[in-house]
């Protein structure tokens, strides 16, 4: 195959957003700069398209994100003018503060401030000059769709509401310490945690280990705005899931205690409940049991991982405030409180007739869930087994899934007929421990140890 011929494969991989073609192609030898629409190196229209994905690979594989393009953009300049963080940080590459020279990082920078302080409605209306209403749909921003975002239409021009997020990546990148209020107002400008800008300043504030910063974060607790004060429980979760050494994590437990007792809201409530599950901390079952009978399910939902952190044994009052949440009026606290009992021998019996109750019930998701409970619990009566069977009729491939590799570690004979639906429905994976089990109890049958 010809070297033009590589290049077309990867400018038709590029529009069609197959990752795998893409790094197929540059495997193969493509220009990873190939012209494609208006001749335009590819990389530029992964950015127009916020095709983060694509994006990364391009750059990974040699594309130049700085190369000077006819109208003296770059692809750099582009995605910062995108408004995708996503897409920004997959162009941006490695140590750009060494790469770029500074008055090109000064005028990345007023770019992105300039958007971030006109607004994305305000500056599309600025460039168009169309005066009819935008158009606003939310979308995930990155591959995973862990982060959504909005974007922005209007007379003809497109773009995303990340610049908050885009300038946080970029001050951080070329090692400017913004001031952390400053950085915690960004994310706070979109109510929503789940908006990618929230995720770019939780990254640089946990890349940001001093004392004086962690202070800084938490004193907006007392924020009139309820945004800031969610923020503040948000950046705790976070730090719980993945700064594992964290020097300060007695503070932390401490300081989650202290507002947990105290917290009055229910919305806010329930978010510090979340981070102080993360938390390796003496008070968690104490709180735990505070509000094991809280009126609001919301709340309730939050206490049974209180009471088994980071899989320690049950002590008896843990199981005392237990109890009640497996046989709870609201179907998801009865789960969950299930997941936490159903590994305690002194709880397993009643978590069981909950999961079956829940496995039989209305709830298609709650059935999922219960079946990926059931399957490796240690009760392998004829309810549970029989309960696994009837949810191989279940929509959900998954539950399916769970179904069979429950009925295969029961040795229970319609394995069998699992086996055979699982492949009729394109699940066999071998990198899949529950096909792998079923797959293996299948083996087991058809080929018998010689007499």
């Amino acid at each position: 195959m010809s070297r033009d011929d590589v290049d077309r494969r990867l400018v038709a991989a590029v529009q069609a957003g197959d990752v795998e073609a893409v790094r197929a192609s540059l495997d193969e030898g493509a220009d990873p700069d190939a012209p494609g629409d208006h001749g335009l190196p590819v990389l530029c229209a992964a950015v127009a398209a916020f095709d983060s994905a694509v994006a990364a690979v391009l750059v990974e594989g040699g594309a130049d994100p700085d190369r000077v393009l006819p109208d003296g953009t770059t692809p750099l300049w582009r995605a910062v003018d995108g408004g995708s963080p996503a897409v920004l940080t997959a162009v941006l590459g490695d140590e750009p503060r060494l790469r770029l020279p500074e008055e090109a990082r000064e005028r990345l920078l007023a770019l992105a401030r300039r958007w971030y302080e006109t607004g994305t409605a305000e500056e599309l209306r600025r460039r168009t000059g169309a005066s009819e209403p935008v158009r606003t749909v939310r979308v995930p921003d990155d591959p995973d769709e862990y982060h959504r975002i909005d974007q922005v239409s209007l007379g003809g021009l497109v773009a995303r509401t990340g610049h908050g997020g885009i300038l946080t990546a970029l001050e951080w990148a070329f090692r400017i310490l913004t001031p952390v209020d400053d950085l915690v107002a960004r994310a706070a400008d979109q109510p929503d945690e789940q908006h990618a800008t929230w995720w770019e300043v939780l990254s640089v504030l946990l890349k940001r280990p001093s004392f004086e910063t962690w202070q800084a974060v938490v004193a907006h607790r007392h924020h009139p705005d309820p945004v800031h004060r969610r923020f503040v429980a948000e950046y705790l979760r976070t730090r719980g899931v993945l700064v594992y050494d964290s020097p300060y994590a007695q503070e932390e437990g401490d300081f989650l205690a202290a507002w947990a007792a105290e917290e009055t809201d229910i919305e806010m409530l329930v978010k510090v409940l979340e981070a102080f599950a993360e938390y390796e901390h003496p008070g968690t079952e104490d709180i735990g049991l505070r509000y094991a009978g809280h009126p609001d399910a919301r709340v309730r939902r939050q206490v049974p991982e209180l009471f088994c952190p980071w899989g320690a044994s049950l002590t008896s009052p843990a199981r005392d405030g237990l109890l009640p949440l497996i046989r709870d009026p609201d179907a998801r606290v009865r789960l969950l409180a299930s997941r936490m009992a159903v590994h305690d021998d002194a709880l397993l019996t009643p978590a069981v007739q909950a999961l079956l109750a829940l496995a039989g019930g209305p709830d298609a998701g709650l059935r999922g869930e219960a079946a990926a409970l059931l399957a490796p619990c240690p009760d392998h009566s004829p309810a549970v087994a029989d309960a696994l069977f009837a949810l191989l009729d279940e929509d959900d491939r998954l539950t399916r899934l769970e179904a069979a590799y429950g009925l295969a570690l029961r040795d229970d004979p319609r394995t069998a007929e699992a086996y055979r639906r699982l492949k009729r429905l394109g699940l066999a994976d071998p990198d899949d421990h529950r096909w792998s089990k079923v797959g293996d109890w299948q083996y087991a049958k058809d080929h018998p140890p010689a007499e």
